[in-house]
């Protein structure tokens, strides 16, 4: 029995999809946000969708970490990627999709009661999970996705 090829309305054969366009792609870096500890970059906007790398509590102005509470954390986490969305002229009604990552679960709902404040009723997809430890000894980290 020969292997044959599936077409959905959804799925185009490789051999027909168009390449990648590297001229749509640009970097976002803004000072309102802390410059990456890292070789990534703070968002990368690709024709109309942001993709905003993992913010921890790094105060942008003094480059020290935030650790009043995980409250506190949670609102410099949101301020920081804010401050990415807006330099790539987005804010938070743009976000798709956020993913949080907590290095104790516990603090789900004060992190949850933080976060409701940024998003209105469109409220993005989101994930949120528990990893056994985050850079510079963050308690919070939020990635997002946001389209124009």
């Amino acid at each position: 029995m020969g292997m044959r090829e599936v077409v959905t309305p959804f799925h185009e054969p490789r051999s027909r999809m168009s390449s990648y366009d590297a001229t749509n792609r640009s970097t976002v870096r803004t000072q309102m946000a802390p410059a990456a500890i890292g070789p990534y970059s703070q968002g990368i906007l690709v024709g109309n969708t942001l993709y905003c790398s993992g913010q921890i509590a790094i105060d942008p102005k003094s480059g020290s970490m935030v650790t009043d509470s995980v409250e506190v954390e949670t609102e410099r986490v949101l301020d920081n990627l804010g401050a990415i969305l807006q330099a790539a002229s987005m804010d938070f009604d743009h976000v798709v999709r956020c993913t949080v990552y907590l290095a104790d679960i516990n603090d789900y709902a004060q992190v949850n009661e933080v976060y409701s404040r940024y998003f209105n009723e469109m409220l993005p997809a989101r994930e949120a999970v528990q990893v056994a430890a985050l850079p510079r000894g963050a308690r919070v980290e939020i990635s997002c996705i946001a389209v124009r």
